[in-house]
């Protein structure tokens, strides 16, 4: 593997909430890659199966079970793990979910966020926050060009509200007059990233396009689209994630410079249609018996596209997506292929996508992928 960061997380300790989740996951295998000690914080895997178990993660990093919303036992695993730098993505991430149960997707995305920074405050080896929100933190008008950082904040659901709600916490708590009175001995830099649909191998979430086109084939039914119409913005999780770690190492090396909100999307515009996304998938993943049966819903809604304008991510941190759609989805059913019928080590195949990920973004000259830390001499 290339050595990406300038080496900046090798022998750090980083602690990752949400890591039994599918972004989660990814970023623990990445980070401990890249030689940190990380430890983990969440409840149980939220699927079955799951990245985290097909990973057997528990063998690589620190397992801790707990509650985003427990105050005191997260607060104390902060303070005797002492870690470096905290990547926070524990959160109720399903829209449908948040309609059903909107009280606590509140408490666990808004308080959650909350007790995070608070914890990482009252810990001065905390050199460092990068926290997780969603690109739906962005009060959706309907505009056909991407949101920039600066645009609005909110939502007319509760998971898009809850996500405008961390976004405003996590604005408070980098403020320096705001840690100065909480008596915090050092300035602690905290930057918020936000961005769209991710796609991966690992994903067994419900709900969610490529995981229900997954169970469709490993068992043998057909592929319902009832939207095939409808356009996303589509990125492989790894996109963001190098954009996290990057922005995470220039944080801690210029905090003055990083501490805000940052975008993160895919490399050209992303937006392909649901069924094009489909047939490109089991075009890379055959499945000759797999049916695609077209049952439009004509009673849903449409949801508005909802696309990030990157360039402050493309221009501050010299950071663009690189994977293009072929390669993202490519990507992802090779993964599933080998979970399901090439009886890998899904550990060291996932490592081994994030080395050619790695590897690609280093041939197309991104700066991490070279990397060096911008404005230093590493």
């Amino acid at each position: 593997m290339q050595d990406v960061f300038a080496d900046f997380y090798r022998g750090k300790k980083i602690f990752v909430t949400g890591h039994t989740g599918f972004k989660g996951s990814w970023l623990s295998v990445w980070l401990r890659s890249l030689g940190a000690e990380v430890m983990g914080y969440a409840l149980e895997a939220p699927t079955s199966p799951a990245n985290f178990e097909a990973c057997t993660l528990s063998k690589h990093i620190h397992h801790v079970l707990g509650d985003i919303r427990d105050y005191d036992h997260l607060s104390s695993t902060i303070t005797e793990f002492k870690p470096d730098m905290i990547f926070h993505l524990a959160a109720q991430a399903l829209v449908r979910e948040s309609v059903r149960n909107p009280r606590e997707t509140f408490d666990v995305n808004l308080m959650g966020t909350v007790n995070v920074l608070d914890a990482a405050l009252h810990c001065d080896a905390v050199r460092g926050v990068v926290s997780i929100t969603s690109d739906k933190c962005y009060r959706n008008v309907g505009w056909e060009w991407g949101y920039r950082e600066i645009d609005a904040l909110g939502g007319d659901e509760a998971y898009s509200a809850s996500k405008a709600c961390a976004e405003l916490a996590i604005g408070a708590y980098h403020g320096e007059d705001f840690q100065s009175v909480r008596k915090r001995s050092v300035f602690l830099p905290i930057a918020s990233v936000r961005a769209g649909n991710v796609i991966g191998g690992g994903d067994w979430a419900h709900e969610r396009l490529i995981p229900d086109v997954v169970r469709s084939v490993s068992e043998g039914r057909p592929v319902i689209l009832r939207s095939p119409g409808a356009t996303r913005p589509w990125q492989h999780v790894l996109e963001p994630l190098s954009g996290y770690l990057w922005l995470g190492a220039n944080l801690c090396n210029n905090p003055q410079r990083y501490v805000s909100g940052w975008n993160f999307g895919p490399v050209d515009s992303g937006v392909y249609p649901v069924q094009e996304v489909v047939e490109k998938m089991l075009a890379f993943w055959p499945a000759p018996q797999t049916e695609v049966v077209v049952e439009p819903n004509t009673q849903a809604k449409e949801a508005m596209l909802l696309a990030l304008d990157c360039s402050k991510a493309n221009s501050h941190l010299d950071w663009s997506g690189t994977w293009f759609i072929d390669e993202t989805i490519n990507a992802t059913a090779t993964w599933y292929k080998a979970f399901y019928e090439d009886d890998e080590d899904m550990y060291e195949f996932t490592r081994r996508q994030i080395e050619s990920y790695t590897e690609t973004a280093h041939e197309r000259g991104q700066v991490w992928a070279r990397g060096k830390l911008l404005g230093s001499e590493a």
